[in-house]
């Protein structure tokens, strides 16, 4: 299988010397879902910004899609990296003057150049999927937050990305919304979207994972797959945290 993202040895630090990464290294297959699972500050979120070029590194290298992120930090690599790598947040991040079929299509119109007919078609597709066609003309205030995060999952679709990353995309969710989001994410991973998905979903990570990393301090501790990882970690770190989390 070819590779869509590799990093080695990468290092960030941030005030007083605190590494948020210290010396991590992984690498994720083309069409592979890669749960990141660990502690608040353990470097999650840290690291999947790395990989769009939203967190620089200090050391080490990231190749994504072939294309490499280094200390230099090479704005054109960046540009064409986020062309064909899609993002979903926390927060939600939707325009709130714009409708959803707006939000959605501003990008591939600005971006990309398409017509305005082809990205509205595209993004109708898209809303489809996401199962709120019917929200199309509503704007962002008028939606649930789970409904908010499909529009946003759809957005970043919306550029045909060849990679997703979610970081902690049901956290700012009421518990009764995180289910429609994870439902919509497990048809993406069905099929065969790489991703990169930071969460806490204990069940979406069994389901849904080809492996799970798990990290504590800044420090990649145990990478397993799913059934390994849950019935029977390698590390006391990782069990002790699953032992909180269960």
């Amino acid at each position: 299988m070819d590779i869509a993202i590799e990093a080695k040895d990468l290092i960030k630090s941030f005030a007083k010397g605190k590494r948020a990464l210290d010396m991590v290294s992984l690498s994720v297959q083309r069409g592979e879902v890669l749960v990141v699972m660990g502690p608040s500050g353990s470097g999650k979120s840290t690291l999947i910004r790395t990989f769009n070029g939203l967190e620089t590194i200090d050391s080490g290298n990231i190749a994504v899609l072939g294309i490499p992120i280094t200390t230099d930090y090479d704005e054109r690599h960046i540009r064409e990296i986020r062309k064909r790598v899609g993002m979903v947040f926390q927060q939600f991040n939707l325009f709130p003057h714009l409708s959803i079929i707006q939000n959605i299509t501003l990008a591939p119109i600005k971006v990309q150049k398409k017509n305005k007919v082809e990205a509205e078609i595209k993004a109708y597709e898209l809303l489809k999927q996401m199962g709120i066609e019917e929200q199309a003309e509503k704007y962002p205030n008028q939606l649930s937050g789970g409904q908010q995060q499909r529009v946003a999952i759809a957005r970043a679709l919306a550029l045909d990305p060849e990679i997703l990353l979610f970081d902690e995309p049901t956290s700012a969710l009421d518990p009764e919304r995180v289910k429609e989001v994870l439902d919509a994410m497990r048809v993406l991973a069905n099929k065969g979207m790489t991703m990169v998905v930071v969460t806490h979903e204990i069940s979406f990570a069994r389901e849904v994972a080809d492996r799970v990393l798990f990290m504590d301090q800044g420090k990649v501790i145990e990478t397993s797959k799913p059934e390994d990882f849950f019935s029977n970690a390698k590390e006391e770190r990782s069990r002790r945290f699953l032992n909180q989390m269960m």
